[in-house]
């Protein structure tokens, strides 16, 4: 059996959405599961759309993603002499010759023939006139007036397409650029590519790029396209769904793992099993297990799986990923020992990095805020005898852990003053975080440490005595 080779060819004329993002990891899957190769290939002959930051965001969204190629990228435009060659083999065997019509002309030719009740399709007026290069001239294939051209699906099974009405379609035009379905079919067959897996948006190019494979006489990849994504509304994606820029994720806090995660599994199944590690994914992943439905894309379920991975990361390899968020917010700098143990108390009731590089504010600020209900409400002179009480005997303190810290709680709320722990838990909270909701309170006290726990109780008594 010859390896497999498949292959991502992004237009750099954006960045990477979701959708080309899924696309690019089909590919790679199937190539690594059949330990194969995996090519990234740059479509950039739209010089006028194409950019160099688009490329760059393309290539930051496959690196941030880890799906790494085998080899590229190439690049469309550095490949010009080799269309040209595949192009004149095409004028020397009768399958493709010279138009010399001007756009205005087709488009007037065109309302002519829907006014007549007749696909507005190329007429073929330059087919047999023998013309060669020239001013303003493209290049068309000739396609075959009748017969049927048969696209058998991996995914959606056999599809039949009548020549008839496919049209003469531009294989190079008037500057001497290919067009898509040209340079895709030259690039394909001089990269050995096998498979061509791709959004089902192509379908409708694919009998037009097959006829041209047939006549350059070339065995045809296998072709698979997979169904769209669509918004929960089952509309097309768009930015209201989601359908933004893979790196936007990034910037939002969401981990590449759960992305990647989510992405095949929208079209893609594997039992109802949801969460797969990248070695299961390689492992199990087959276009046999592809649906015929569109995907339907829900961001809380996303959500729902970066809070999941954000649980099982380790609190150290949390903190160097949370280290750019921490930045954006100007907090003082601290130790990562210290961060580690902040981000432990904090992952359980997170979903994103952002969230909980937010939720960091009350371990990192060099001084807190008082929710104003949650201080109006437990901040008053009852819990005063309390805090004093609580904050002169945490000073004498050797050892200021969690299991010394609810010891002293105990003995002096429970035992000396004969008060509920809970009932002055929350005043406690409110002091030290500026909030009613946090980590447990003693994991809180032993995070800040004894000096930050001390200050942060006295300033609650000075604000309490100044009510």
């Amino acid at each position: 059996m010859e390896p497999v080779i498949t292959r991502f060819p992004p237009s750099p004329t954006g960045y990477l959405h979701i959708g080309g993002a899924r696309t690019a990891l089909f590919n790679w899957l199937f190539a690594r599961h059949h330990k194969g190769q995996f090519i990234l290939r740059i479509e950039d002959t739209d010089q006028i759309r194409s950019t160099d930051e688009s490329i760059k965001a393309i290539l930051d969204a496959m690196d941030w993603l880890s799906l790494d190629w085998d080899q590229g990228p190439f690049y469309q435009t550095q490949r010009l002499d080799l269309y040209r060659e595949y192009l004149q083999k095409l004028i020397e065997n009768g399958s493709a010759y010279y138009c010399r019509c001007q756009p205005e002309e087709l488009e007037k030719r065109r309302q002519q023939a829907s006014a007549a009740g007749l696909k507005p399709k190329y007429d073929g007026l330059c087919r047999n006139l023998g013309l060669g290069p020239g001013p303003d001239r493209v290049v068309r294939f000739r396609t075959p007036d009748s017969g049927t051209t048969v696209l058998n699906d991996l995914i959606k099974g056999p599809i039949f397409f009548d020549n008839s009405e496919l049209d003469d379609l531009v294989l190079q035009r008037s500057d001497g650029m290919p067009t898509y379905n040209f340079a895709v079919v030259v690039d394909d067959i001089t990269m050995n590519v096998t498979h061509v897996i791709r959004g089902d948006d192509h379908v409708n190019n694919t009998p037009r790029q097959i006829l041209i494979y047939q006549a350059l006489g070339v065995k045809l990849p296998f072709f698979g396209h997979v169904p769209m994504i669509l918004g929960q509304d089952r509309t097309r994606m768009s930015k209201r769904h989601g359908a933004t820029s893979v790196m936007a994720y990034k910037e939002m806090g969401y981990l590449p793992e759960a992305l990647v995660n989510y992405l095949v599994r929208l079209g893609w199944s594997h039992g109802d099993q949801e969460i797969f590690s990248r070695a299961e994914l390689i492992e199990k992943f087959s276009l046999d297990n592809v649906g015929k439905a569109p995907g339907i894309f829900d961001p809380d379920k996303l959500l729902w799986l970066n809070a999941h991975y954000l649980r099982e990361k380790a609190p150290e390899e949390l903190t160097v990923l949370l280290k750019p968020y921490l930045k954006s917010f100007n907090y003082p700098e601290k130790p990562e020992k210290y961060l580690a143990k902040a981000v432990k108390t904090l992952q359980p009731r997170v979903h994103t990095l952002v969230e909980l590089a937010q939720s960091m504010k009350f371990y990192l600020a060099e001084s807190i805020e008082y929710d104003p209900a949650a201080a109006k409400k437990f901040l008053t002179p009852e819990v005063k005898e309390a805090f004093a009480k609580l904050t002169g005997a945490m000073g004498t303190l050797e050892v200021f852990d969690e299991a010394g810290l609810e010891q002293v709680f105990r003995r002096i709320v429970v035992d000396e003053m004969g008060m509920k722990l809970g009932k002055i838990a929350q005043p406690v909270r409110v002091a030290l975080t500026g909030m009613t909701a946090s980590p447990g309170l003693f994991e809180v006290i032993d995070v800040l440490g004894k000096d930050t726990v001390l200050q942060r109780m006295k300033l609650a008594l000075a604000y309490i005595e100044s009510r």
